[in-house]
């Protein structure tokens, strides 16, 4: 004897899947929302207080945290888009995909040029997703 048909059973899946992109969609969104305040806070902070050089490295902090927080919102997105029209959006995966190597090649640690390979790799995954 069947306790659920396969109709039943995939409307179970369903739902499940659907319940579960809505916690973690809130979840990042709360998330997003603590981390984009902190930035503004510890930024303006250090503003007031003249404790910003930016040309110490500070620039390139501020920006990885910025582009972090914008990598994340895309991510919602992409979970919102989801629940929104049951299919994912491959063109926001892409578009997520390159603003976080992006964020990886403004970030790059002084002396970094020197290693061709990398170079290489990143300029590869660049091509790769603009081909996409």
């Amino acid at each position: 004897m069947k306790v659920l048909d396969d109709k039943q059973f995939l409307s179970v899946i369903h739902s499940y899947e659907r319940q579960l992109a809505k916690l973690l969609a809130l979840l990042l969104a709360v998330v997003i929302g603590i981390a984009a305040v902190e930035l503004v806070v510890d930024s303006g902070l250090n503003v007031i207080n003249l404790q910003t050089n930016w040309f110490d490295g500070s620039l390139i902090r501020l920006l990885d945290r910025l582009l972090l927080i914008f990598i994340a919102l895309e991510v919602l997105q992409n979970v919102t888009a989801y629940l929104r029209d049951q299919v994912v959006q491959i063109e926001l995966v892409l578009l997520t995909a390159l603003t976080a190597v992006a964020r990886k090649v403004i970030v790059l640690p002084p002396g970094t040029e020197n290693k061709p390979a990398l170079m290489a790799g990143f300029g590869v995954i660049v091509v790769g997703l603009a081909a996409a």
